[in-house]
C-alpha cells in the first residue's frame, strides 16, 4: 500500500512544484498518510486547502485505506 501512496505523490508533486513547493512521504498507519510539505509548501496558509481538498482526495479515490492525509511539522 505504501508504494501506491508514494506513485500517488509522486504524480502530484509536478504541481507542487510549479509553486516551488513539494511533499514528502513519511508513514502510513491505521488509515493516516502523513506527510511533509516542503518548500514554499511549508507554512503556507493555503497548504492545508492544498491538503485536503486535492492531495487527500486523491489519495482516498486511488488508494483502498487511505481515510486521511495529516501534515507533520
Amino acid at each position: 500500500m505504501e508504494e501506491e501512496i508514494k506513485k500517488t505523490l509522486e504524480e502530484v508533486r509536478p504541481a507542487l512544484a510549479r509553486h516551488m513547493g513539494d511533499i514528502e512521504f513519511v508513514r502510513f498507519e491505521k488509515g493516516v498518510v502523513y506527510v511533509k510539505m516542503l518548500g514554499m509548501c511549508h507554512g503556507c496558509p493555503l497548504s492545508e486547502i492544498t491538503l485536503k481538498a486535492g492531495i487527500e482526495e486523491i489519495l482516498k479515490s486511488r488508494v483502498q485505506g487511505v481515510k486521511e492525509v495529516r501534515a507533520l511539522a
